[in-house]
């Protein structure tokens, strides 16, 4: 990993505030533009940033500074990092304990069922596997096909909840949504053709609802006449 310098705005304030160089040095040092260190030099810019020295973080020694001041064609040059970081190596497959390994297989069957969408590289991350295994138990050609039981591979220690949901995430990055299931709203064509028809049945009704008061209208008058005869 190459060395790149820390903070540039902040060391540029530092090397403007505490040292000759010119515009262009520090521009160059701290992959600026040089207007853009002219205005840090008069104020217009980078008000609000503290310096930073770069000769305490290790970036620059002061002699580099004073050839820098003596020479305005002088380009100046990050000191060697004292501590060198080792580069990330690649992520090897799971690691099982032997006493869960028995396991591992109902593992892979339960994710087989439970999350077809993951890919065999997943799984094989998730629960430390081949994916020779992994396609034995899809195909049901493995040697205990017929005992194997799905089982949770959070719940057997396999690996853990977040790195499950991290890997179904992924897998179903960019897939379309399902389909929705179950009962929905109807299309307003529908609703539209139906109201029509649905006034009609309350019309109805009125009539028939003002047909049975007079009926009934009628009949209290009938009785009343032969009460007084």
């Amino acid at each position: 990993m190459a060395n790149t310098l820390l903070m540039p705005k902040a060391t540029a304030v530092w090397l403007v505030d505490n040292t000759a160089l010119s515009f262009e040095q520090i521009a160059q040092f701290c992959s600026l533009h040089p207007l853009e260190v002219k205005a840090i030099a008069d104020g217009e810019s980078a008000q609000g940033i503290k310096g930073m020295d770069p000769i305490i973080t290790g970036q620059l020694s002061r002699e580099e500074i004073a050839r820098g001041e003596k020479d305005a064609n002088y380009r100046l040059r990050l000191s060697d990092p004292k501590v060198r970081v080792p580069e990330s190596k690649r992520r090897a497959p799971r690691y099982t304990p032997l006493s869960k390994r028995q396991d591992r297989p109902n593992a892979i069957l339960w994710l087989v069922r439970n999350h077809p969408e993951l890919k065999d590289a997943q799984i094989s991350r998730l629960v430390g596997t081949t994916k020779s295994t992994i396609e034995q138990i899809r195909e049901r050609r493995h040697w205990n096909a017929a005992n194997l039981a799905p089982m949770d591979p959070v719940t057997l220690g396999l690996c853990s909840q977040i790195d499950l949901d991290i890997e179904v995430q992924r897998a179903s990055a960019g897939k379309p949504a399902p389909a929705p299931s179950g009962e929905t709203l109807l299309p307003a064509s529908m609703t539209e053709r139906l109201t029509p028809s649905l006034e009609k049945e309350k019309e109805e009704d009125k009539e028939l609802d003002a047909d049975a008061v007079f009926a009934k209208l009628s009949a209290l008058k009938k009785k009343d006449d032969e009460e007084e005869e």
